[in-house]
């Protein structure tokens, strides 16, 4: 790792360094192979950064790392019976972000930054793969988007790398400030300015201005992309040398799409203007939103000196990633699996999704996480949602997706609907009694909070499909 010796990681983190033995002197002046906080990464010349957890400690896999050829460790507190160079600090985490923020400025490499109330995912994975025609890409792995996982990220670029993909991810005032400084983006992308985080964060507006911090380290000759269809993103002023681009469905948008055309489950083509640029695409994966990150990933890419073909190319070659919108065919049916977080607007657009499905089109719904004191209310939209929607089957789990069960309910009372309803207090309640609710040939979207743990149920219907479905057609 570039210019990653221990004296160098000591100095980057204000920590003290020490050597238990003199032989261990000559190891201050190696560059480091890694640095992780997972033990079970460490490489031969790594550097360990031993946190403490809820439920670990890292400074009890001290002896283990020394065993398997750490070059230092970033500690707490002197490791025991350990002959190893460590550099002690006060907080292990603080030290780690200091640590990623002097090795990003090793690099020149252009980093994009991505944030954004719902999308930034799958917006990262677009952008990747339109950069990736071109250049050698580092992205963002699973969610390493905090303020453990974006420093994670950072450490682990290295000399090949022509590119780096960042998505950013914050729950409160002050941790995108702390981001930006370890990031330093060279482009700025917002996807949208949703209802999430507003336990912390108030409203709308406080989310605006808790993802804006994202601009405190920004390159002033660098770019900002924003989603201009979305009135509080249009709010956004000249930041440094450039003027905000802004990307989007509407005609007034500097990138906007047209002609577009939603092919269900097979995803949606469009035609893509940009400038001079007028090219059709293929977006993979389904929904009408996908639009929106191609769009993104069509702005990143000329910025970066991609041509029309290599940017249509990159869009059709996005893959789905694992919780997010991920249409898997079954045997018996299609499963939905986007179980790895919700808000009200991600929550709309699975169902958006979900409607153009052919067949019988069921959701299997859970609480959404952090909504603050309006959390029933959002709740219940949502069940007014799913019914006006057409949702043939909608199963709530969870206290707060009573919400959505209760005014589902009372809205297709209104209309006379025939949707059929099904609340349940847990997850494995609702498990014991799927049998008697889906049929062969059932669209099933699975949709939560990541605290909810619905990875769990899309698993058991994947690998065991039969279980669940009545024989009944």
């Amino acid at each position: 790792m570039k210019n990653m010796t221990l004296i160098n990681i000591a100095k980057a983190c204000g920590g003290a360094l020490y050597h238990p033995n003199p032989q261990s002197e000559e190891a201050a002046a190696a560059e480091a192979a890694c640095v992780v906080i997972d033990s079970r990464k460490m490489e031969k010349g790594g550097v360990f950064v031993a946190t403490k957890g809820e439920k670990v400690d890292g400074h009890s896999f001290i002896p283990s790392v020394a065993q398997m050829g750490a070059l230092g460790v970033v500690c707490e507190q002197p490791p025991e019976d350990v002959l190893i160079p460590y550099i002690l600090v006060e907080d292990s985490f603080a030290a780690l972000r200091e640590i990623a923020e002097f090795y990003r400025k090793q690099f020149t490499i252009p980093i994009v930054g991505i944030t954004g109330s719902v999308g930034k995912t799958s917006t990262k994975e677009f952008i990747a793969a339109v950069l990736s025609r071109k250049y050698r890409v580092l992205k963002t792995q699973g969610n390493f988007n905090n303020e453990v996982g974006l420093p994670l990220t950072v450490l682990s670029i290295r000399e090949e790398h022509e590119a780096a993909v960042l998505e950013m991810g914050i729950s409160n005032f002050g941790e995108m400030h702390r981001l930006s400084k370890i990031a330093r983006p060279d482009v700025c992308v917002l996807t949208n300015i949703g209802q999430c985080h507003l336990e912390n964060l108030g409203s709308r507006e406080g989310i605006l201005k808790a993802k804006s911090e994202i601009f405190d380290y920004m390159n002033p000759d660098g770019y900002v992309l924003v989603n201009g269809d979305d009135d509080q993103l249009i709010k956004i002023s000249q930041k440094g040398t450039h003027a905000p681009r802004r990307f989007g469905l509407g005609t007034a948008n500097d990138i906007f799409a047209s002609d577009v055309c939603n092919k269900g489950l097979l995803g949606t083509q469009a035609v893509i203007h940009a400038s001079m640029h007028v090219f059709p695409v293929q977006i993979p994966l389904p929904g009408e939103h996908m639009v929106w990150n191609a769009l993104a990933a069509a702005g990143v890419g000329f910025l970066m000196g991609l041509t029309a073909e290599e940017i249509k190319q990159g869009i059709a070659d996005v893959k789905a990633v694992g919780g997010r919108s991920n249409a898997m065919e079954l045997a018996d049916g299609v499963l939905i699996d986007d179980c790895y977080n919700a808000n009200p607007v991600s929550m709309r657009a699975a169902l958006d999704l979900l409607a153009t499905a052919l067949g019988r089109k069921v959701a299997i719904l859970g609480d959404m996480f952090e909504l603050g004191t309006d959390e029933e209310k959002l709740h219940g939209e949502i069940g007014t949602y799913a019914s006006d929607k057409g949702i043939d089957v909608l199963i709530c789990v969870g206290s707060l997706a009573r919400c959505i069960y209760e005014q589902a309910i009372e809205r297709e009372k209104e209309k006379s609907g025939a949707m059929e309803s099904y609340y349940f207090p847990t997850r494995d309640e609702m498990l014991g009694n799927l049998s008697q609710i889906l049929k062969r040939q059932d669209t099933i979207l699975v949709k939560a909070s990541h605290g909810m743990q619905f990875e769990k149920v899309v698993e058991m219907i994947a690998k065991t499909p039969s279980v669940f479905y009545t024989d009944k057609c």
